[in-house]
């Protein structure tokens, strides 16, 4: 069965243009934190077919995260789109995949004043969870500081299941950061992931976002 492909437009600068707009939440509890996203990939020797083609995009089983997934799944097929990729409705033999897993996790320990919850309403989780589409951080302290550490791995293999490249993506913020919010937060991973896209192998590197929010 021919598989259905999907022709995305890149949609990053608009939402993160959108960043610069006032928070109505954290305006009045201090300055935001919002740190460089750290970027690490690996790529296979047999790269010569990555960036092209018709690509899968899925996610663990467990992501129940309707609105995360739909975030992610938009802010990585509109960097594979502008790699030269193709993004399919279906899998189907003989494509590439692209494995997608997120998370968002506490970067200090819970303090007197109340637990560390990832989530909504007290709940643990991430943007994996039911419950990770925000960010609920109850840390008793500086609001302005590091508090949570959002994460977005993606991995491209062949049709055979053999990783032809993958990169994982870091950026620690505060609670009160604009890239709190979830599509804020898969645009700026994304954006940073392909960024000089197959990237060194190996390599770490650190993008400043306002680097982000410059590129088209």
């Amino acid at each position: 069965m021919k598989a259905k492909i999907l022709q995305t437009r890149k949609a990053l600068p608009a939402l993160l243009l959108g960043l610069s707009l006032p928070l109505t939440l954290g305006a009045c509890v201090g300055t935001a934190y919002s740190g460089p996203v750290e970027v690490t990939r690996f790529i296979s020797d047999n790269r010569a077919s990555i960036g092209q083609g018709p690509i899968a995009i899925t996610f663990p089983e467990e992501m129940n995260n309707l609105r995360a997934k739909e975030a992610f799944y938009d802010a990585v097929a509109a960097q594979l789109v502008g790699l030269g990729y193709a993004i399919a409705l279906d899998e189907a033999p003989g494509m590439q995949t692209a494995r997608v897993t997120t998370k968002r996790s506490p970067l200090a320990p819970a303090s007197s004043r109340g637990p560390v919850s990832v989530g909504v309403g007290g709940q643990t989780g991430g943007f994996g969870s039911g419950v990770g589409v925000g960010i609920g951080i109850d840390l008793g302290g500086n609001s302005s500081r590091p508090n949570a550490l959002s994460e977005l791995s993606v991995r491209i293999s062949d049709a055979n299941g053999n990783s032809l490249w993958e990169g994982r993506a870091q950026q620690a913020i505060s609670i009160n950061s604009p890239y709190a919010e979830v599509e804020a937060s898969a645009a700026a991973l994304a954006a940073a992931l392909f960024k000089d896209f197959p990237g060194g192998n190996g390599e770490t590197v650190s993008i400043d976002v306002d680097e982000l929010q410059e590129q088209e």
